[in-house]
C-alpha cells in the first residue's frame, strides 16, 4: 500500500442522463444537471482517491461539503467531476473540488471525510434502530 499524500487527484467522468436531471431529483423544475448531482459526482471522486491507500476494514465517511453550482449543463453534456487532496490531519482528509463540462468549469467546492472502521461505524449506526423501537 502506498502512502497518501496531498496533492493527488481522482477524476470521475459521466455523461449526463434523465435520472440526473433537477427535475428529476426534486432539486427543481429545469431539464438540467441537479447540483445534488454535481455534489455526489464531486463526493464520489474524493471516496474514490482516498479508498486505495487505506487498510482492509477502514473506510472514509463523508462529514462536509459546500459546493458553489455555477453553470447548468444540459441532458447528453459529458461532466468530469474532480478531486484534489489537499490536506490531511489525523483521520481527517480535505479535499478541493471541480466540476467541468464541455464548455468549462460548471462547480467547485470543499469536502471533508473523515476515516472510520466499517463494522464499527455499521454496528453503531445500525444501534440506533434499537432506540428507536424502545
Amino acid at each position: 500500500m502506498n502512502e497518501i499524500t496531498t496533492g493527488i487527484v481522482k477524476e470521475i467522468s459521466v455523461n449526463v442522463e434523465k435520472s440526473m436531471l433537477a427535475v428529476n431529483v426534486g432539486s427543481g423544475t429545469l431539464e438540467v444537471l441537479a447540483t445534488p448531482v454535481v455534489a455526489a459526482l464531486m463526493e464520489k471522486a474524493a471516496c474514490e482517491l482516498i479508498q486505495p491507500y487505506l487498510p482492509e476494514g477502514i473506510t472514509t465517511v463523508g462529514t462536509m461539503i459546500s459546493v458553489n453550482h455555477m453553470s447548468a449543463t444540459p441532458l447528453g453534456a459529458r461532466v468530469t467531476a474532480e478531486a484534489r487532496l489537499t490536506d490531511i490531519a489525523d483521520r481527517k482528509y480535505t479535499f478541493e473540488l471541480t466540476a467541468r463540462d464541455d464548455a468549462g468549469l460548471i462547480a467547485t467546492g470543499k469536502h471533508e471525510r473523515f476515516t472510520v472502521k466499517s463494522e464499527r461505524f455499521i454496528e453503531k449506526a445500525n444501534a440506533k434502530l434499537n432506540k428507536q423501537t424502545e
